[in-house]
């Protein structure tokens, strides 16, 4: 099956962090970031607006022509982009009172970050219906050929045992894990660009 990709523009980051949010919202690290189930989604869509509005400027956001499934990268070579504009006051804005947890988890996601050159893979998500139809791989694949072509590896940090083993799939290797303070796991994942 042909899933086609379109690349998309500012005028699509809401519905993209709203996509993103959707999907996510089931994921147990969400339930540590915020533990209130009814303002998750709105939270999680509100942070990822910021997140997805950078990636317009500053990377690489694609979706399946149906927009059911989102890919968000971000190339990481040479100069690093700056960071969001008034980043702080606006999570502060969307996050209320577990901004600290948000703040937290960007600590630990600088932490672990590789240096070398790379394309890191911030977000791929599937509306919860459509999961396991092969969206996310058609992303995937979309933009591996790119990689690949260019000799240039990809970076991600898996959030569940179910999506490590996805990624694992596509070449990408896990390294140790680091966890949110409740102990959910992320595995920092590693993929060389195939023929080179």
């Amino acid at each position: 099956m042909s899933v086609a990709i379109d690349r998309l523009g500012p005028e699509d980051t809401a519905l993209v962090a709203g996509r993103i949010a959707e999907a996510f919202t089931a994921l147990e690290v969400t339930h540590w970031l915020v533990p209130d189930a009814s303002k998750r989604e709105a939270v999680l869509a509100g942070n990822f607006e910021i997140l997805v509005e950078h990636a317009m400027r500053h990377g690489l956001v694609d979706a399946t022509a149906d927009r059911c499934a989102v890919a968000v990268w971000f190339p990481s070579v040479g100069e690093p982009a700056p960071p969001p504009t008034d980043y702080d006051a606006r999570l502060a804005a969307a996050c209320g009172e577990w901004t600290d947890r948000f703040q937290h988890l960007d600590e630990l996601f600088a932490a672990n970050h590789p240096h070398p050159d790379h394309h890191h893979l911030a977000f791929l998500a599937t509306q919860p219906g459509r999961q396991g139809q092969g969206l996310g791989t058609a992303l995937l694949a979309h933009h591996h050929g790119w990689l690949d072509e260019n000799g240039m590896p990809g970076y991600l940090e898996a959030s569940s045992a179910r999506s490590r083993d996805l990624y694992a799939r596509h070449g990408y290797r896990a390294g140790e894990p680091f966890r949110v303070p409740d102990g959910t796991p992320f595995w920092p994942m590693w993929r060389e660009p195939v023929g080179r």
